[in-house]
């Protein structure tokens, strides 16, 4: 399994709250390990690689986390709590 959590970045430099919490929520519960890779949707720049995967699943707002399984198949969660319950309680 490849979990790639999507956060974004605002004008300003600074990471969105909700992706800020979302992070703090893996980290107290020992999870933040289990993400593969952080890609970032950055504001105003259709081009960065966050935007793209949020268009190509047809997510608007971040966070979001994109699940393939061994088998190749994709899943995305648009809630923290969704993805840890689902896919991060062994």
């Amino acid at each position: 399994m490849h979990i790639t959590m999507v956060k974004k970045r605002k004008l300003d430099g600074s990471d969105c709250r909700k992706c800020t919490q979302a992070s703090q929520q893996l980290e107290n519960r020992g999870l933040l390990e289990r993400i593969d890779e952080v890609v970032w949707a950055v504001e105003g720049d259709p081009e960065s690689p966050g935007m793209k995967l949020g268009e190509e699943h047809g997510v608007e707002n971040a966070p979001f986390f994109v699940v393939e399984d061994d088998g190749g198949e994709t899943q995305v969660y648009t809630s923290v709590m969704r993805l840890i319950r689902e896919q991060l309680n062994d």
